[in-house]
């Protein structure tokens, strides 16, 4: 009984600490301008904003101030500050929504030790030799022509520790030779993702859209020699000193040509594509009047595309030889344009994605070569354009334009915001959401139709939200995100609480954004779980749905691995997985996704290889998780190592699958699938994009 007792003391003491630190995060992380804790401007990129940590950090550390009662609560301060500015997508609540669009992310609660933050901190940010890439000019970077060798590494990984010396000594042998790189992926883990980067170190040559992968030694003779197999120029040993030469050279240069506006125009009408073809400059003092009408108030590189001085796109990236010479050349192949007032598309009738941006804006900088990408993808379809707010800023004020970057889709009459993530691809999905939206928008009567009436195999998740809710706002272009994740397996809608208040209240919504989950076979059709979970990105909302449904794939024994996969008669595809690894359970809710997707062709299992390492090991499993496919081949009994997928996405997955299946049924190898094939998922998603837009675009 004492003991009992004992025990619910000590779990009231541990929920009221807990309610404690909650609440003193929450006070000293609100109502504070995140970039003038750090002492930084809004200009700031990546780089920038981690040195400034790093300097604050090695003083204010409660490590370093042991004496003073409030360095904690100080330190919480510039650690969240830190956090959410590194992150472009929260940076980009933060600039536009302030505190409230943030009260979701818990980040900067916790924090490491001084040792840390003074030797395993941007451990390349302080070297002259190597350049730091982030997700903003990495393609321009790797698709300049240059030889770029880059260090893709993790602050917290020993092996990369290890190999610092080496890279440093490693990069100033080849200054002047090839590019060296590095890239953080604790600050970049997107752009170290959709490159493949699964450990640490990976060290990788990209020249001209070839990449590849260096296996060897880490010491510098063997980085040296596997680096000078890709310069194709012969290098001398010389006495001088590389900038030397390269000022040298340039003066045995011929000058660009000084252009008027007369000789402009006419360069124009003859060439197609100005600067690219052919370079050039214009003095703005003496030629100010062709300058003001092109609205260039600074020095700036331009791209001129087609006939005449209309069709134009300005450089914002850095003033970097390999950085221009990439934007020159996304320029030429893409269809964006530079907007001014006399080409706003205010009345157009053809549909418009305009972006309005503020060139000092790291993530607008970031976002422009991508606009070029989706521009490529679209064209025909829609147009696109850039505003610069800091020169158009009365045209950007009338568009409610109140944070950077902010992208709108013109159409006609109708307005979209967009939301989503800065890529390329996210832009195409948001068309796609437009062409076919995975939303259900929920009326009173149409939620007691499909939700409370829903047939006993449906699951529905709803967000029931509010229009001038900030935290309902950001969580919007998650929540579009996770319903293409879930298409096909869940049921996903939202209600207006604004316009349907009455309704909203009598469902006892106390707060916005609610969200709620309907499963399936429930006796009582009103019931529902809601999420009280940190996290609201499109993961962890994924991740919680599939939690609430029945499994889809199976347990593997190895007597099971023996006689169904190997000696069975279905096709199968497996996750070699152990309970203890991170990765592994952040993919368990990916491949719940795949089992579904390919229900009825493929069956799907999980091998623990914590309890069956032999099994695992026979199967010549190295790393988790590992995804293989053991297609059935008539007779043959399979290999035991299948085949590896190199992939974590479930529709990647099943893509490779169905292909591969295809294969096998025209080789006459293997029986024909339970589902006939469907040649339409071979498309890209560009490609259906292409096909489908038009109904939205007419």
């Amino acid at each position: 009984m004492e003991m009992s007792q004992n025990h619910r003391r000590t779990s009231r003491t541990s929920f009221l600490f807990a309610f404690i630190a909650a609440w003193l995060f929450l006070t000293i992380s609100s109502d504070e301008d995140y970039y003038k804790l750090l002492g930084i401007s809004k200009e700031a990129g990546t780089r920038e904003i981690r040195q400034a940590f790093k300097k604050l950090a090695l003083t204010m550390h409660p490590d370093k101030n042991p004496n003073d009662a409030t360095a904690h609560e100080k330190f919480l301060k510039i650690n969240r500050a830190y956090e959410v500015l590194k992150d472009e997508d929260l940076r980009k609540k933060y600039d536009k929504y302030g505190e409230k669009g943030l009260q979701d992310e818990q980040q900067g609660g916790r924090y490491e030790s001084w040792n840390y933050y003074r030797y395993d901190f941007g451990i390349y940010d302080e070297d002259a030799e190597i350049t730091t890439l982030d997700r903003g000019d990495f393609d321009a970077a790797v698709n300049s022509g240059e030889v770029w060798f880059v260090n893709f590494y993790f602050p917290r990984c020993s092996h990369c520790h290890d190999l610092a010396p080496t890279w440093r000594e490693f990069a100033k042998e080849m200054d002047g030779v090839i590019r060296i790189g590095a890239v953080n992926c604790g600050d970049n883990g997107m752009l170290c993702r959709s490159k493949g980067i699964n450990s640490y170190p990976s060290l990788y040559v990209f020249r001209a859209g070839m990449v590849r992968k260096y296996y060897g030694d880490r010491t510098k003779s063997s980085l040296t020699t596997f680096a000078m197999q890709f310069v194709k120029s012969k290098v001398t040993e010389l006495c001088l000193d590389t900038k030397e030469i390269y000022a040298q050279v340039l003066q045995h240069l011929p000058d660009l040509e000084i252009l008027t506006k007369s000789s402009f125009e006419v360069r124009l009408q003859i060439n197609c594509v100005y600067l690219f073809a052919q370079v050039g400059k214009v003095d703005c003092i003496t030629d100010s009047e062709l300058c003001a009408s092109l609205y260039i108030q600074k020095p700036c590189v331009a791209v001129f595309k087609g006939v005449g001085i209309h069709d134009f796109e300005i450089h914002h990236g850095k003033d970097v030889l390999y950085n221009v010479a990439a934007f020159a050349k996304e320029s030429v192949n893409a269809h964006v344009t530079t907007l001014r007032p006399e080409n706003f598309p205010s009345h157009e009738k053809e549909p418009w994605l305009v972006d309005f941006f503020a060139p000092w804006c790291p993530p607008c900088r970031a976002l422009l070569p991508e606009l070029r990408k989706a521009s490529i993808q679209l064209f025909g379809q829609l147009k696109f354009g850039t505003l610069d707010c800091t020169v158009h800023e009365t045209l950007c004020n009338m568009h409610n334009i109140h944070a950077y970057p902010t992208t709108v889709i013109f159409n006609k009459s109708s307005i979209h915001e967009y939301e989503g993530h800065h890529s390329a691809d996210g832009i195409l999905e948001f068309i796609e959401d437009l062409v076919n939206p995975v939303v259900v928008t929920l009326t009173p009567e149409s939620f007691q139709e499909l939700v409370k009436r829903r047939k006993s195999s449906e699951t529905w998740m709803v967000d029931f939200y509010a229009p001038w809710c900030g935290p309902c706002q950001a969580l919007l272009p998650e929540w579009r995100r996770m319903a293409r994740m879930l298409s096909g397996i869940v049921n996903v809608g939202t209600v207006d609480c604004q316009k349907h208040h009455s309704f909203c209240q009598g469902e006892d919504v106390r707060a916005y954004p609610e969200i709620r989950l309907f499963p399936q076979n429930s006796n009582r059709r009103e019931q529902y779980q809601s999420y009280n979970g940190w996290h609201r990105d499109a993961f962890s909302l994924k991740a919680w749905a599939l939690s609430s449904l029945p499994r889809a794939s199976v347990d593997l024994s190895p007597e099971d691995f023996k006689r169904k996969v190997l000696g069975g008669k279905d096709h199968w595809v497996l996750d070699f997985y152990a309970p203890w690894c991170g990765p592994c359970q952040q993919f368990a809710p990916e491949f719940e996704v795949l089992a579904r997707m390919m229900k009825g062709t493929v069956r799907a299992g999980k091998v623990d290889c914590q309890a069956h390492h032999q099994t695992c090991q026979s199967a010549g499993i190295k790393a988790y998780p590992s995804v293989r496919f053991y297609p059935h081949l008539g007779t043959t009994r399979r290999d035991q190592g299948g085949e590896h997928i190199n992939s974590r996405d479930a529709t990647v997955i099943a893509d490779i699958l169905r292909q591969r299946l295809q294969q096998l049924a025209l080789q006459g190898k293997s029986s024909k699938p339970k589902v006939s094939y469907n040649r339409s998922l071979m498309l890209t998603k560009a490609a259906f994009i292409k096909m489908t837009v038009k109904a939205i675009l007419k």
